[in-house]
């Protein structure tokens, strides 16, 4: 596990994402938003490399968007 700065701070912003998808999954009874935003809270403190996970976020948020927007 990373403890550098920007590791931190990708998980705290990535995090809080996942952390409102999840409750809006789970408010709207929509088990999509749920696992996204629950894989959201947990992959970015297993995963070091920082363009990995923002390039993984922008992959699960993707479908959020497309689903929301359509």
């Amino acid at each position: 596990m990373d403890l550098s700065m920007s590791s931190l701070f990708s998980g705290l912003v990535i995090g809080s994402i996942g952390l409102f998808l999840f409750m809006w999954g789970k408010r709207t009874d929509r088990p999509f938003y749920y696992a996204i935003g629950l894989a959201m809270c947990i992959y970015p403190y297993f995963i070091s490399n920082q363009l990995i996970v923002w390039t993984l976020t922008a992959l699960l948020l993707i479908p959020v968007w497309k689903l929301r927007h359509a």
